[in-house]
């Protein structure tokens, strides 16, 4: 399992996604860099966090959704 993020993260990094989805890729290194133009005042670790989550949603966007196991009708959450 992975590290749980913050609703304000997850707000603010789909929000920059849906506005400059081509200026962010798979890599967290790159989003750094890209993240920077665009948020200003944000502290280092808030910064790191919205640049990993980007990349996750990035990887997740270019995934076929054939790679996406199936949910079977049976199985609850």
């Amino acid at each position: 399992m992975g590290r749980i993020k913050t609703t304000p993260v997850k707000r603010i990094t789909k929000k920059l996604y849906a506005t400059h989805r081509e200026e962010f890729s798979a890599s967290f290194e790159e989003n750094k860099k890209s993240i920077g133009k665009f948020i200003e005042g944000s502290s280092k670790p808030i910064r790191n966090k919205i640049a990993g989550y980007m990349a996750r949603l990035v990887k997740k966007e270019s995934e076929p959704r054939e790679r996406r196991a199936p949910r079977l009708p049976d199985q609850e959450r």
